[in-house]
């Protein structure tokens, strides 16, 4: 049987919630547990994650390092693999409280939470369940409360599984460590300036581009794509941008599957994304608004507008 991460909540969490919390499940999920700010239950939280470091190398079958850091939600996101999930949810029973699918979920749900506390100056945000808690994160993306348990049903989901992009880390990357970049460490890459667009692309004159209107950028990085990858991309045009005052430039073009957008440092690629669009010229563009960019494609007959930070999703 399929497992989304609406099946996992229905078969191993929902039969734990309080009678009074399914009543209204979404309003429980805003619903402030703590508003005298009780530092017992906050003990409550960090225990869990205390928990879940010491149970973690029975239950995944390997230490993976957990020292509260970012780095370590990468390495605990790579070894949340199906195999894993699979042999959790065969051990102790399905919707209670010997499950080790639900311990591993709702431990981790307080691990990664408290990763945030500590790394960024996050703050738990208590509800009931416990670990039903929100982090709210302050960042130059402004206020965002972190639903985390929502991050681990989707990432053990199967669709979360098959996809590299729809794992714990990347969501921890995308709402945490991306919008707390320390931006002031970015070198400048040139004075911000505008720069024509490429009409006739492959790599060769994607490389001569650079060499003429951009020689203060030498190199693209170790994992920009291959000459062969990018010219698989077959772009219609390529658009350049210098962003945050020169110390990011944002490539930008429509070629398969719709609109691609690559980052680049002063040493090179940092990231990439894909704009879904109809077709290569439903793939509209992007533009600059205040300290955001806006990529703009058509799909399914309708315009969408995607808003990011300058320096990356």
């Amino acid at each position: 049987m399929p497992l989304s991460a609406e099946a996992l909540f229905e078969t191993y969490l929902r039969p734990l919630y309080p009678t009074d919390a399914l009543a209204d499940i979404e309003r429980a999920r805003v619903t402030d547990a703590n508003p005298a700010g009780n530092a017992s239950v906050l003990a409550h939280l960090e225990e869990a994650a205390r928990v879940f470091v010491a149970m973690h190398p029975r239950m995944l079958g390997r230490d993976v390092g957990l020292d509260f850091t970012d780095a370590s939600v990468h390495r605990l996101s790579i070894a949340l693999t199906t195999d894993v999930r699979d042999r959790l949810a065969q051990s102790g029973a399905p919707g209670s409280a010997e499950s080790d699918l639900f311990n591993v979920i709702v431990h981790g749900a307080a691990y990664v939470g408290e990763c945030v506390v500590r790394a960024h100056d996050g703050v738990w945000l208590v509800r009931r369940p416990l670990w039903e808690s929100r982090v709210r994160l302050r960042s130059l993306a402004g206020d965002a409360e972190l639903a985390v348990l929502s991050w681990w049903l989707r990432a053990l989901s199967d669709d979360g599984l098959d996809s590299k992009h729809a794992g714990l880390a990347e969501r921890y990357r995308t709402y945490v460590e991306v919008p707390t970049s320390p931006l002031d460490t970015l070198a400048t890459i040139a004075a911000p300036r505008s720069l024509p667009r490429l009409h006739k692309v492959t790599y060769p004159t994607f490389v001569k581009y650079l060499h003429a209107h951009l020689g203060e950028l030498r190199d693209v990085g170790a994992d920009f794509p291959s000459p062969e990858r990018f010219d698989a991309y077959r772009f219609e045009w390529l658009d350049f941008l210098l962003v945050g005052g020169g110390r990011m430039l944002v490539v930008c073009g429509p070629g398969e599957g719709g609109l691609h957008a690559f980052w680049l440092e002063q040493g090179g690629f940092s990231k990439s994304a894909l704009f879904a669009a109809d077709a290569v010229t439903d793939a509209i563009g992007v533009r600059i608004v205040g300290d955001k960019l806006a990529f703009v494609v058509s799909l399914g007959g309708e315009v969408h507008e995607h808003e990011v930070l300058w320096w990356g999703p």
